[in-house]
């Protein structure tokens, strides 16, 4: 069963906002079974919004859309749909009702966004239950087309909970069983040669890919048809004696909810002590709901004066040393645990880029100090010219580090 997918928005064609909601759903209606053919972003014109519908329709089973759904001018989708499958706008009250219900705790209810409850008469209204903006599902000869919202929380939402399970009531389609691995201390290419006898044994129809990120690997193991099931154990138990302890979970995760997890199950707590991350480790381990459990703070010491005011560094050692060094991260990290009274610290010193690298510490150096209870551990990491990815890298690799200490407890 054959899938497209298309965006809508000037916005996404100027640049002005990035299309994740594409790459999302690719993923999710490849795992349900489904076959992307393509993915399109056009403008909110509405010839080209019809002209891009004949055109799917001819190649696939399957359109969703997201986007142009809003209370304004610009927002085009639905009127745009009525002329294509020759119907029209009609008021619908269980769509007020649902309005009235998601907006009553932050706003009143004002004339434009009354108007979201007018939705094409021909389709299936289905109701988004996290948005103003209704979805709606057209049966079209024997194809179907899906119009919602492009807010990406609200997509999501909906797709999860009222799209994809409805079309896999409809269609008779044999899902993908997968096991997802998150993987430490490989690049892509090392772990690739690796686990290459591996991968090329895998049995008929089964399927490995590689999703690096910064500072550790994501594999993806799977296979059509939940009778293969048997087969995809045997696999994942081939994987776990390959690559050991380099698995850190066996699960979609991120590093921050892997460390958070594991220090919430110990009874510990965290603290940051962060130069050149600028707070970022901070951000990551707060964004995960119950952080509140273990994570008791940060200081952002990104000025050497702040690093010796607050954290208590030597000034002596900064000025023999540099502030990029071992010594200092791990006056650092010793000086948060201190703060802070926690049981765990990362702390981060180094040059992000794209300037102020000197021969001695290239940009791109980054020193981390992670302590577990009174033992510390400090390494020196080269990554490359990008600030934003030295950042990233930097945060990943310091939670890494020190999810390493908490599991091996024997630094």
């Amino acid at each position: 069963m054959k899938a497209a997918i298309v965006t809508i928005g000037d916005e996404i064609l100027i640049g002005q906002i990035v299309d994740t909601n594409s790459a999302w759903m690719a993923q999710n209606l490849t795992l349900a079974g489904f076959e992307v053919e393509e993915m399109q972003s056009i403008g909110d014109d509405a010839q080209q919004i019809k002209d891009t519908i004949s055109d799917v329709f001819r190649r696939v089973d399957v359109v969703l859309m997201t986007g142009g759904l809003g209370p304004t001018k610009d927002d085009i989708t639905k009127k745009t749909l009525c002329e294509y499958f020759d119907t029209t706008l009609v008021f619908d009250d269980a769509v007020l009702d649902n309005i009235k219900n998601v907006i009553s705790n932050f706003t009143s209810l004002n004339e434009l966004t009354r108007n979201q409850a007018y939705v094409p008469k021909n389709c299936t209204v289905i109701q988004n239950r996290v948005g103003t903006a209704p979805i709606t599902w057209f049966d079209y000869k024997d194809k179907v087309l899906v119009s919602m919202p492009g807010v990406p929380h609200e997509m999501r939402y909906v797709m999860e909970n009222e799209i994809l399970p409805r079309l896999k009531n409809k269609y008779d389609i044999e899902a993908y069983i997968k096991r997802v691995f998150i993987v430490k201390g490989y690049t892509e290419s090392a772990l690739a040669m690796y686990i290459a006898d591996f991968e090329d044994n895998l049995p008929q129809g089964f399927g490995l890919a590689y999703l690096p990120s910064l500072g550790l690997m994501k594999l993806r193991l799977f296979v059509r048809g939940e009778h293969r099931l048997p087969e995809m154990e045997a696999e994942v138990k081939k994987l776990q004696a390959l690559l050991g302890d380099a698995i850190i979970a066996e699960e979609d995760i991120t590093p921050e909810k892997i460390l958070g997890a594991r220090l919430f199950e110990k009874g510990l707590t965290l603290g940051t002590a962060e130069s050149c991350t600028g707070g970022n480790i901070a951000h990551m381990i707060t964004s995960v709901s119950g952080s509140s459990n273990y994570f008791k703070g940060s200081v952002v010491s990104y000025a050497n004066e702040e690093k010796v005011n607050v954290l208590h560094v030597s000034q002596e050692n900064i000025d023999k040393y540099t502030a990029v060094s071992e010594i200092v991260a791990a006056q650092m990290a010793k000086g948060a645990q201190n703060l802070l009274n926690v049981d765990c610290v990362i702390a981060t010193t180094g040059i992000a880029g794209p300037d102020g690298g000197t021969e001695e510490n290239p940009v791109g150096t980054v020193w981390v100090c992670t302590v577990y209870k009174n033992k510390s551990i400090a390494k020196r990491y080269q990554f490359g010219k990008y600030r934003e990815s030295n950042i990233i890298r930097a945060s990943n690799n310091g939670m890494l580090q020190l999810l390493e200490m908490i599991d091996n407890d024997t630094y």
